[in-house]
């Protein structure tokens, strides 16, 4: 079975939203071609889905701005904007995004002590959201993965894919994913090819 995931293509993390993505609205339409042409049994998307005193957010710590470093639960944290919070357009997925053809949608950072850029589980990797069983349920062998952001939650949740679903083949989307940070594109694609996720183009797949 051959399974597509779809990264928080949310307008929170599109042009005009809370935490924009630069470009980020542009991955949509490659996304839609992916969902109709790419052959994929099984359609999944994540969705960040925070409460409102989410402990990421730079609102919830006085004195703190926006992308100032902080700390969450003991970890390191990148102090956020309020973005995606539970029930408001900013955490709507993407108007133009065919969710119609969504079999499966997992959402993720709920728990407002600890943030989750992976779609399989939380950065204190002690909780789970339960995406990896419902794959397993779905016997899929194969998983691609794009969205937003590269070098956030696209590149821990391909990473977890790697590490929980051991049999899977994992392949990254380069061109149906948008990141934050130049550099930091860079370097999140440098670690999934070093963690044997295959970098791959939708040109590619839709060429099967």
């Amino acid at each position: 079975m051959k399974a597509l995931l779809l990264i928080d293509m949310q307008n929170g993390f599109c042009p005009g939203g809370n935490l924009p993505v630069p470009d980020g609205d542009s991955v949509v339409a490659v996304a839609n071609r992916l969902i109709r042409d790419g052959g994929y049994d099984v359609v999944v998307a994540s969705q960040d889905w925070h409460p409102v005193n989410h402990g990421s957010f730079a609102s919830q710590h006085p004195g703190k701005k926006p992308f100032d470093m902080g700390e969450l639960s003991g970890q390191p944290q990148v102090m956020w904007p309020d973005h995606c919070v539970q029930g408001t357009p900013d955490a709507e997925f993407h108007p133009d995004l065919d969710v119609s053809e969504i079999d499966y949608i997992q959402q993720k950072g709920e728990n407002p002590a600890v943030d989750s850029y992976s779609a399989f589980r939380d950065n204190d990797r002690a909780a789970l959201t339960g995406l990896a069983g419902y794959l397993k349920a779905q016997q899929v062998t194969e998983l691609d993965i794009c969205g937003l952001a590269t070098d956030y939650c696209v590149k821990f949740s391909a990473i977890d894919a790697r590490d929980m679903l051991p049999e899977v083949n994992v392949r990254f989307i380069s061109d149906a994913s948008r990141g934050i940070d130049l550099q930091g594109v860079k370097d999140a694609i440098s670690e999934m090819r070093e963690r044997g996720i295959d970098i791959v183009s939708s040109d590619v797949i839709l060429a099967d």
